[in-house]
């Protein structure tokens, strides 16, 4: 399922689109500890966080995941947003907690 897909099926925002149609969601990560989520996100991963700021695209970037998912309500601001369509990097938003995004992608991949 693409992050796209997802963000339609479970009624998340699309903030920004990056590669979200074309790419699939293998697996997830959450965490709000940057360097953990560099070291430890897979390639094509949904990751889930609360952490807004301008770090989470550059390591969305670097660990090649397929889509950044800001739960709680919680939105980027318009430098962020800028830095992840310059870097085609899917972000999604949710009202739902980390929890329940997780628990959701789990269902959807199988993983639970």
């Amino acid at each position: 399922m693409t992050p796209v897909e997802f963000a339609g099926k479970y009624g998340l925002t699309v903030v920004t689109e990056g590669g979200g149609s074309c790419r699939e969601i293998e697996g997830a990560y959450c965490c709000d500890l940057l360097s953990m989520v560099m070291g430890r996100a897979q390639e094509n991963d949904a990751f889930v966080t609360v952490m807004a700021n301008v770090n989470t695209i550059a390591v969305a970037v670097l660990a090649d995941v397929a889509c950044v998912i800001l739960c709680e309500g919680i939105h980027f601001d318009e430098a962020c947003i800028l830095r992840a369509k310059q870097q085609e990097v899917c972000v999604l938003e949710s009202e739902k907690s980390a929890f329940a995004v997780a628990l959701l992608l789990g269902k959807e991949l199988g993983l639970c």
